[in-house]
C-alpha cells in the first residue's frame, strides 16, 4: 500500500484563538520577509538600489525614511566582478559594516544553490536579507518557459525564504512590449508574479531623466507607489514623495477602553466571561465574553503594542 498522509484541519474557532506572529520584514509595510522580485529595464539602476538597501539594513539605517530591520544582509551579486562593487560601495557610503557580505559566483537551482542560502543562513544566524543579481543567473536551463515551470522554480526559494524567514529578493528584468501595467510587464510567464510575495517594479519613462516610479504591491503589502530620484553625487535612489500615508491605527472603542482598565489595574486573573463583566462596568458595554474574545484575537499585535501582553 502506498503512504496516506491524512489531510490535518483546524477548525475556525481554533485558528482565530492561535497567536501567530505577523509576517517579518525589512522594512515594515514595504518589503516582507517571504519571496519578493524587483523588476527593471536594463541599466536603470536596479542594482545601485539594492545594494543601497543591502548596506543600510545591515547598519540599520533608514531606508527613504522609513526604520530598516537591521541584520546581515547577503548580495549574490552574479553580473558584476567585486572591483566594480567595491567601486559602487564607495560612491554610496563611507563605512561598510562586516555584515554586509557578498558573492559573484553561486551554483543554479538546479545544483546547490538552495542549500548554500541555507548554509550562509545556519552560519550567520542574523540573517535578514538575501538578495539575487539577477534571477536569470541561477534559473534552471528548461528550454522554453512556461508557467508551471516558472511557479515551480520559484516554490523552491519561496519555501526557503519562509524556512529560514528572510527576505529573499530577486532582481529581474521587464519585456521590451506588453502590458500598459508595469508590475505585468516581469520578463517570463505570469507564474512569476504569482508565486512571490511582492512585486517592485522600478519604471523610468525616459532614460534621460533622473526620476523613476517604484511601483509596489504583494500579499502583505498595500500598494503604494514611491516618486524617486536618482542622485548622481550619492548614487543613491533618494524619496520625492510617497503615495502611501499610514491611516492611523485606532483600536475599535471597546478595546481601547480595555487598554486603559488594564493601564489603571496592571494585571487580571480570571476568565473571559469575568473580563467582559469587568469591562462592561469599567466602559458602560454589553459585550458578550465570545465578542470580546474574538475582537482581541483579531486585534492581538495592536494590544500588545498600546497595552501590553494582554
Amino acid at each position: 500500500m502506498e503512504d496516506y498522509m491524512k489531510l490535518a484541519v483546524i477548525d475556525g474557532e481554533t485558528l482565530m484563538d492561535l497567536d501567530i506572529p505577523p509576517t517579518g520584514a525589512c522594512i515594515p509595510n514595504l518589503l516582507p520577509h517571504g519571496l519578493c522580485i524587483l523588476g527593471g529595464a536594463p541599466k536603470v539602476g536596479k542594482s545601485w538600489l539594492v545594494l543601497d538597501l543591502c548596506v543600510r539594513i545591515a547598519k540599520g539605517e533608514p531606508m527613504w525614511g522609513l526604520p530598516t530591520v537591521q541584520g546581515t544582509t547577503l548580495y549574490l551579486c552574479l553580473e558584476d566582478p567585486y572591483f566594480r562593487i567595491q567601486q559602487r560601495l564607495a560612491a554610496i557610503t563611507d563605512h561598510v559594516p562586516p555584515t554586509a557580505m557578498f558573492a559573484n559566483v553561486v551554483s543554479t537551482l538546479a545544483e546547490d544553490l538552495e542549500r548554500q542560502i541555507a548554509d550562509f543562513a545556519r552560519d550567520h544566524p542574523g540573517t535578514n536579507l538575501v538578495v539575487i543579481d539577477t534571477f536569470q543567473m541561477v534559473r534552471s536551463n528548461q528550454g522554453e518557459p512556461s508557467y508551471g515551470g516558472d511557479y515551480q522554480e520559484l516554490q523552491k526559494l519561496k519555501r526557503l525564504a519562509e524556512s529560514l524567514n528572510i527576505t529573499v529578493l530577486l532582481v529581474h528584468h521587464l519585456r521590451k512590449m506588453g502590458d500598459r501595467d508595469p508590475v505585468n510587464r516581469l520578463s517570463g510567464t505570469t507564474g512569476i508574479g504569482g508565486a512571490v510575495d511582492a512585486i517592485f517594479v522600478l519604471d523610468k519613462s525616459e532614460r534621460s531623466q533622473n526620476n523613476a516610479t517604484l511601483i509596489c504591491t504583494g500579499r502583505d503589502i498595500i500598494h503604494r507607489e514611491l516618486e524617486l530620484r536618482f542622485d548622481r553625487d550619492s548614487h543613491r535612489w533618494e524619496l520625492e514623495s510617497d503615495s502611501y500615508d499610514e491611516p492611523e491605527k485606532l483600536l475599535p472603542p471597546e478595546l481601547e477602553r480595555l487598554v486603559a482598565m488594564m493601564k489603571e489595574r496592571k494585571t487580571f486573573h480570571g476568565s473571559s466571561t469575568a473580563l467582559a463583566e469587568q469591562l462592561n462596568a469599567y466602559g458602560n458595554f454589553d459585550l458578550a465574553p465570545k465578542g470580546l474574545k474574538q475582537q482581541m484575537n483579531c486585534w492581538r499585535q495592536m494590544l500588545r503594542e498600546q497595552g501590553g501582553d494582554l
